[in-house]
């Protein structure tokens, strides 16, 4: 009976024995064949890439094919053992020049408007929305001091900062040091210029020796970047005083940062639009004397339209990039965003021309004079985007009229018919390879916004495009800037209404110039600013164009009421 009962457990061992043999055999030589064959590229993964790319090859073709793409993929797993970061430009440079353009190439002198009636206000706090051009004539003269006025912006930020939610880090000690040299500098004969002792604020993209640099990002909020980007670098030498590295959408997107979504000063119910939010924010709420913004698409246009603020998006390689948080290397752009025209010219006056760093910027002289005659500059107009119903058709009528009251002959002007929207993949290929790392670690996983339109989809999506098809929307790239170049002959600035995509993407691709001016608000309570578009390197008669405009119609002289906007909050 013990000799049954023992033979019978060896079986029942055996019979698990031999299961657990079978299963090991079966699923180990599954798992084998994964691992060794499974992994590698195959015809059937070539086909199901040929869906994607849009792309049909035969049976034939794709067995010639196989080798060469092993081959290449195992490249990509060498190349990304080298880390790049993200200052690391492509060695292929975007240039909108088309051939046989001819531009000015003497500097003159900088000419500003110097009015005599400027005073100091019995309430000092109407300091605030004073533009640079006045502020300027009172440091200048000594009637306020720069540690006054910077004291100023200081305790305004630290006010109105957390309600508005753009604010990154306050520079205060940096600040106070810079305004207390800028006196001792202007009390002694040395005076810089019109930025001598104008407190500032940098979008967050611009990197500060010894100060956070965070790109509005959660995985870099606590970067820092041992340098001063050349924007900063020069600022500093005309005398400006750094208050505060300000808010901007996640890597240039949008008005959400890691710490918040950054406000409208007029309806903080709303968001300020992005990606330099914090920038235009703080100008309209008249907590900096201006600020600097960058653009790729829209983000110096979109958030001064939302804040009612005048910005500046220069002609592509006017102003170095260096030190600046990388998103698009061809269509990158940094600008200023203040409260009029004037402030504009005088800040990119300061920030603009090469610094043998970022190999995109041209030599070409910035001539500011405000008493250009209108009638030297020759003004279109977008007729179809004007003739368009809708709610800002009365405003952009009025506009007009304002325009041709100061007897300017507006000439009709139409952008060309291309089919521009088929371009926009060039910005999202080339963003994905600038944070081609943060997609591939899954650190993108850190950013607040992970829905279908933000920033991690985009990369993962955009790393299916092919290195053909980029480089094929860019030789159309080339078809487009030669037909606009071809529209603008005879034009020195055109106007459009500042809502209409066409415009924006058009005029981002192609590295033209445009102001943004402040032109009232629609029965709803929208703002319905115009954009003047210039030639390229031409700034001096796009600006003064719309500084005509500025100072005939005066919108850009309101500003938002703080304390009333966030008590009914």
């Amino acid at each position: 009976m013990g000799n049954l009962k023992k033979n019978c457990g060896f079986s029942r061992v055996l019979v698990l024995i031999c299961i657990a043999f079978l299963f090991l055999l079966f699923f180990g030589g599954a798992f084998a064949l994964y691992y060794f064959k499974g992994r590698n590229i195959t015809t059937n993964d070539i086909a199901a890439a040929e869906k994607v790319t849009a792309l049909h090859f035969t049976a034939k073709e794709r067995k010639m094919m196989l080798n060469g793409v092993r081959r290449n993929s195992r490249r990509y797993e060498n190349l990304r053992k080298t880390i790049l970061d993200n200052q690391i430009p492509p060695a292929l440079l975007f240039n909108p020049v088309i051939p046989g353009m001819n531009f000015q190439k003497t500097q003159s002198p900088l000419k500003y408007t110097v009015s005599s009636d400027v005073r100091v206000p019995s309430n000092f706090e109407d300091l605030a929305f004073y533009p640079v051009t006045a502020l300027a004539q009172l440091i200048k003269s000594r009637r306020i001091t720069s540690t006054e006025l910077t004291q100023l912006y200081l305790n305004r930020l630290k006010k109105y900062g957390p309600q508005l939610e753009c604010v990154i880090t306050l520079t205060e000690e940096l600040a106070l040091q810079q305004a207390k040299r800028a006196d001792e500098e202007i009390a002694s004969g040395k005076y810089r210029g019109p930025l001598h002792g104008i407190p500032w604020g940098a979008k967050d993209l611009l990197s500060t020796k010894g100060i956070k640099t965070t790109w509005g990002a959660m995985p870099y909020k606590d970067q820092i970047i041992d340098e001063d980007a050349t924007v900063v670098k020069r600022l500093e030498e005309a005398g400006a005083v750094l208050v505060a590295k300000l808010s901007m959408g996640a890597l240039a997107m949008g008005d959400v940062w890691f710490g918040g979504k950054t406000k409208n000063p007029w309806n903080p119910e709303q968001g300020s639009s992005g990606s330099s939010a914090g920038s235009a924010a703080t100008t309209a709420a008249g907590l900096v004397g201006f600020s600097i913004g960058t653009e790729t698409l829209g983000s110096i246009v979109s958030p001064s339209t939302r804040c009612n603020v005048t910005g500046l998006r220069p002609t592509f390689g006017r102003v170095s990039r260096y030190g600046a948080m990388a998103l698009s290397w061809s269509m990158d752009k940094i600008g200023p965003i203040c409260r009029t025209v004037e402030d504009c010219a005088l800040v990119f006056h300061a920030i603009s021309g090469p610094d043998d760093k970022d190999l995109t910027v041209v030599d070409l002289p910035f001539n500011w004079d405000p008493s250009i005659e209108l009638k030297d500059i020759r003004i279109g107009y977008l007729k179809k985007a004007f003739e368009r119903e809708g709610d800002d058709k009365e405003n952009n009528e009025a506009a007009l009229e304002a325009l041709r009251s100061l007897g300017i002959e507006l000439v009709p002007f139409d952008l060309p018919d291309f089919p521009v929207y088929n371009l926009s993949f060039i910005l999202s290929a080339e963003a994905a390879a600038a944070f081609d790392e943060l997609t591939r670690t899954n650190r993108d996983d850190l950013l607040v916004r992970q829905t279908g339109g933000a920033w991690p989809n985009s990369f993962r999506q955009s790393r299916l495009i092919p290195a053909v098809e980029y480089i094929q929307a860019n030789r159309l790239r080339t078809l487009l800037m030669q037909e606009m170049a071809e529209k603008l002959k005879g034009i020195d600035v055109y106007i459009a209404p500042s809502r209409g995509s066409a415009n924006l993407l058009i005029t981002n691709l192609t590295g033209h110039p445009a102001v943004l001016v402040p032109s009232g608000h629609n029965e709803k309570g929208r703002p319905t600013p115009l954009t003047f578009t210039g030639n390229l390197f031409g700034e001096s008669k796009t600006l003064r164009a719309a500084k005509a405009y500025q100072d005939a119609t005066e919108f850009h002289l309101k500003h938002p009421d703080l304390d009333k906007n966030f008590e009914n909050r």
